[in-house]
């Protein structure tokens, strides 16, 4: 329940606070006056979303605020604690919403800073609001079934056929797939095949491309690689007069014979005696390498012939060696599928089956929920529209079986009869808009009786419309009934409606001649009687519409 809604700069309300309670609270006031600023703060604090052109010309930002209940253990409770929000010892939670011209808007609940979507779902559990655009609902097959899932509360049996549904479709498609591009698949495994004897006889081995490179470079190069090896272990170590391992030999023994008269030197000694025996271990390795050179034509062809059939096998790939390796794992795996085809599209028809007959399972479930539920609803609205003024119309809702879908597989109608003896006609074809409204509040009755737990806040945007009359005086009664164990919030053009309420706000526009500034108060006593008054003769000062305000006061009061 709300109990309170503040406003700044919103519209032409520069400031506003509107006291609300239990019971039915009505709002009026002049065409233009502000009312949408009203309902547009009540959209804020429940979610919508926020319009920074709804701002005050002249102001940075609008604020709506409000204070809600909360019920204890809620599901809106623990999402609001899952969001850091806090919620009163009394059980209530302070909501506001910014709306910046050029900022980004905010929204705060019981001091936390949430997305606007968590609002959204929590408000959901706390008001349903129904404006004059609602009777669309009415001309919509979807929202036809929607309102009966909702009465019915099928949500969870929709879950469980949404899930079944989206496995059939998935297993479906993946049959199609495999019926539909059986032929190619079958070829490219048979041509994936081919390639996998191709890549078996050639056995190649990883990073053999490279080192075979490697050894054919050495080999056509093998004179010049002789006789540089050669060069340098004579030079280094060989049988000249003065080679490398002498020259430093020599060094060393001078420099030992003058380190016996200078210890100082004996440290230079030593490293060119590592000098000595470096180079001589060098010559020593070249002259192991001369040993193994190898300038084996022979060997050399075979290396060529080798790199030649990994060259040939990569080209057939089309991919260098490493890709040829992540090919043989794709092929062999299509190729594994294509050796259990047959089983694998038996096993996917199966599961098509199964799929299919799942759904058909929940739908038939659907489907009885729908028609048992579409009876209890006919009989609801008919007996709320006994009391609105239209006693001889006779609403029906037809389930009849189609094919399955998203949806179930019903196609739900909503039909009135206008009087006895006329025929059905779908419901937005045989009512007026009038009736359209009272239909609407009938089925919005029917579902908060079934659906919602007492205390729950309806809003209803002059749900009246194109009702006058005794059907006016019906729609007010009905109102102020559900009022009983729900909060309601109206906003209403009509005296009849508004004589019902516990409550009754006023939103008056004024002006200075420059500036226009919407005024939001509650009347009572005479005040409320003056406007009645201008509600019923557009003068609250009007003898005949006083006395008739006053009537329909009294009338309310004493009625059932």
């Amino acid at each position: 329940m709300l109990y309170e809604l503040a406003i700044e700069n919103l519209g032409v309300i520069e400031s506003a606070r509107v006291e609300l309670g239990p019971g039915l609270t009505c709002v009026t006031g002049e065409t233009g006056a502000g009312k949408t600023m009203v309902l547009t703060g009540l959209g804020l604090i429940t979610g919508s979303k926020s319009v920074p052109a709804a701002v005050r010309t002249g102001a940075d930002a609008a604020l709506a605020e409000a204070v809600v209940d909360v019920e204890p253990d809620s599901w809106a409770a623990r999402r609001l604690d899952e969001a850091g929000a806090t919620i009163d010892e009394d059980g209530t939670v302070i909501v506001a919403r910014t709306v910046g011209a050029t900022t980004r808007s905010r929204t705060v609940i019981g001091g936390r800073t949430v997305p606007q979507a968590v609002l959204a779902e929590v408000a959901e559990h706390w008001v349903t609001v129904h404006g004059q655009s609602d009777q669309a609902r009415l001309r919509s097959a979807a929202e036809q079934r929607a309102i009966l899932d909702g009465f019915a509360g099928n949500g969870d049996l929709r879950a469980v056929y949404a899930h079944a549904w989206q496995e059939w479709r998935a297993a479906r498609e993946d049959l199609a797939a495999m019926e539909s591009g059986a032929e190619a698949a079958r070829l490219e495994a048979a041509r994936m095949r081919d390639d996998l004897a191709a890549i078996e006889q050639v056995d190649p081995q990883e990073g053999e491309d490279a080192a075979l490179a490697a050894q054919i470079e050495v080999l056509e190069h093998s004179e010049a690689v002789r006789a540089g090896v050669a060069g340098a272990r004579e030079a280094i170590d060989g049988d000249a007069e003065v080679t490398l391992v002498v020259a430093v030999e020599a060094a060393r023994r001078a420099l030992a014979e003058a380190a016996r008269h200078d210890p100082a030197l004996a440290d230079l000694e030593k490293r060119l005696a590592d000098v000595a025996y470096g180079a001589a271990d060098v010559g020593h390795e070249l002259s192991s390498y001369l040993d193994r050179m190898d300038a084996d034509p022979a060997r050399l062809g075979a290396l060529q012939q080798r790199r030649a059939e990994l060259g040939a096998l990569m080209r057939r790939i089309g991919t260098d060696l490493d890709g040829v390796f992540a090919y043989r794992e794709r092929a062999a795996a299509a190729v594994a599928q294509d050796d259990s085809w047959d089983q694998t599209l038996e096993a996917r028809r199966a599961a098509e089956q199964s799929a299919a007959a799942a759904v058909a399972r929940v739908a038939a479930d659907l489907t009885a929920s729908r028609r048992e539920a579409a009876e209890r609803l006919a009989a609801d609205v008919n007996a709320e529209l006994a009391g609105l003024a239209m006693a001889d119309a006779t609403f029906a809702v037809s389930v009849e079986s189609g094919e399955p879908r998203a949806s179930g597989a019903d196609d739900v109608a909503m039909t009135l009869a206008a009087h006895p003896g006329a025929p059905a006609r779908p419901v937005a074809e045989a009512a007026s808009g009038g009736e359209l409204s009272r239909i609407m509040l009938a089925i919005e009755v029917s579902l908060a009786r079934h659906a919602v737990t007492p205390g729950h806040t309806f809003v209803f945007d002059e749900v009246d419309a194109g009702v006058g009359g005794r059907a006016a005086i019906a729609v007010g009664r009905r109102l102020a009934e559900l009022a009983r164990t729900h909060q309601v919030l109206v906003v209403t053009h009509l005296a009849q409606v508004a004589a019902h309420a516990d409550r009754h706000v006023v939103v008056a526009k004024a002006t200075d001649g420059t500036v226009t500034r919407a005024q939001v108060h509650e009347v009572a006593g005479e005040d409320r009687v003056e406007e009645l008054a201008r509600l019923l003769s557009g003068h609250e000062d009007s003898t005949t519409a006083l006395a008739h305000a006053r009537e329909l006061l009294e009338a309310s009061r004493v009625a059932p």
